[in-house]
């Protein structure tokens, strides 16, 4: 690039001089570059916190839009020890008295005793099965014992209905096959065929209950329910029943009641994130007078219209059982900042004794106040909605940024070549004029009769 440093002809700070002249050239442009930078970041991040906040919101709705968190019920037992409950949405509150006559229970049965569990048997095919399943084939080898009966009777992989184990008694160990399914109606059938010399295997797999198979059975309000397993799920209307313990003269209560605290919570949720939310909207657009900054989103439209749309829908009036309804009538009011405020004591009895309208007013297809919210929010925080095209905008808006400034930096080297082009060359003119006059004086300096003045 030639000289940078102290120009040797003229003595001059070439290296300065141009550094000077294209950081004045570039100055102005890259401070431009830098302002309007910062504020394109800074409407970024804004957009960033406008869609997180409204997406929070908008979950929330979610919540408020399923009409099983205004119907939901909750269930309680007086006493674990017996049986555990769990409600649907179709329970219906009230209380039943439970009594336990007996818990349902599987089949076992054994085999005859057997001289050891690793000699031989006999060959031949078992057939095995559990009540109405399909049954399963074991292939006995001549060479098979009670023990590799057993694991082929496990690692078979038709069977999904018994386990086999080997028990070891005073007279002898014994092949136990259990049913993995309880009830009177899965009871196990096996059957043993000799196709080897003897009936080693039949005399073996002559079978004897050891354990009987029972059906649970309970009493609820008196009626006498049968089960198979000790999962009752049907013998009361959306209640769920587990035996787990069976006591005659015992008696559990079961109570189902409204849960009211589900709905309340869900409401609670619903206004503390909409506060949130318009918060936030209020903090991107607004002033602050103590720290005298202005919000990144002041002047936007965007931030505004939606909260223009938000107000407008939560002061709209909603079709319910009982006719026009508004948040207000359940204790839900909004305050003179814009925000929401319940009314505990309004929401809690709304909630008890208008439980069909609180529903319809958030709940109704395409009209509710849930629905209609989400609705509107989708729109702007979906993928591809108002607000990620807004986030594309000013990104490419960036992009040109940095391409303007790749630009100048281009056209700035540029600049710095050509000055140090011309003060190169000035310093070498500069440079010869010296010698010249140097070599001018030396040759005065050296004519005869010429007096030097000193």
């Amino acid at each position: 690039m030639g000289l940078t440093s102290v120009g040797i002809g003229s003595g001059m700070d070439i290296s300065g001089i141009v550094t000077a002249l294209v950081n004045a050239e570039s100055a102005g442009k890259t401070a431009r570059f830098d302002v309007n930078e910062g504020k394109l970041n800074a409407q970024i991040s804004g957009i960033g916190t406008l869609k997180s906040t409204m997406s929070e919101f908008k979950d929330k709705l979610a919540t408020l839009a399923k009409a099983e968190t205004f119907a939901s019920q909750k269930v309680s037992t007086s006493s674990k020890e017996y049986l555990s409950a769990t409600v649907d949405k179709d329970a219906v509150s009230g209380s039943y008295l439970i009594k336990v006559e007996q818990l349902a229970q599987s089949q076992k049965k054994g085999t005859a005793v057997a001289a050891d569990a690793t000699s031989a048997i006999g060959e031949g095919t078992l057939t095995i099965g559990v009540g109405t399943g399909t049954p399963f084939n074991i292939n006995v080898s001549d060479t098979d014992s009670l023990t590799s009966i057993m694991d082929k009777i496990n690692g078979s992989t038709s069977n999904t209905d018994v386990t086999a184990t080997i028990v070891s008694g005073e007279l002898g160990p014994q092949l136990v096959l259990g049913s993995k399914k309880t009830g009177e109606d899965n009871l196990i059938s096996v059957t043993a065929v000799n196709t080897g010399a003897g009936t080693g295997l039949s005399d073996v797999f002559t079978m004897s209950e050891l354990t009987p198979a029972k059906n649970a059975i309970a009493h609820i309000d008196g009626v006498k329910v049968v089960s198979q397993t000790n999962e009752m799920k049907t013998a009361i209307t959306g209640v769920s029943l587990t035996l787990t313990g069976a006591d005659l003269a015992k008696t559990t209560t079961v109570s189902v009641t409204k849960d009211t605290g589900k709905t309340k919570s869900a409401i609670e949720d619903f206004v503390k994130s909409y506060n949130s939310m318009m918060t936030s909207i209020n903090d991107l657009t607004g002033y602050n007078a103590e720290t005298k900054k202005s919000g990144v989103m002041q002047g936007d439209a965007l931030p505004r219209s939606i909260q223009s749309q938000v107000r407008s829908i939560l002061s709209s009036s909603f079709s319910t059982s009982s006719g026009s309804d508004s948040l207000a009538s359940f204790g839900i009011k909004t305050t003179r900042e814009g925000l929401l405020e319940i009314d505990a004591k309004k929401l809690t009895e709304s909630i008890d004794t208008r439980g069909a309208d609180i529903t319809s007013l958030f709940t109704t297809e395409n009209t509710g106040l849930a629905t209609k919210m989400s609705e509107m929010l989708d729109s702007y925080v979906k993928t591809g909605g108002i607000i990620d095209s807004r986030d594309t905008s000013l990104d490419e808006q960036v992009s040109r940024i940095k391409d303007s400034r790749l630009a100048l930096n281009l056209r700035m080297a540029s600049y710095s070549e050509r000055l140090y082009k011309q003060y190169n060359a000035m310093d070498s003119v500069v440079a010869s004029l010296n010698s010249q006059s140097s070599n001018l004086t030396a040759r005065l300096n050296s004519l005869p009769g010429l007096v030097r003045k000193s």
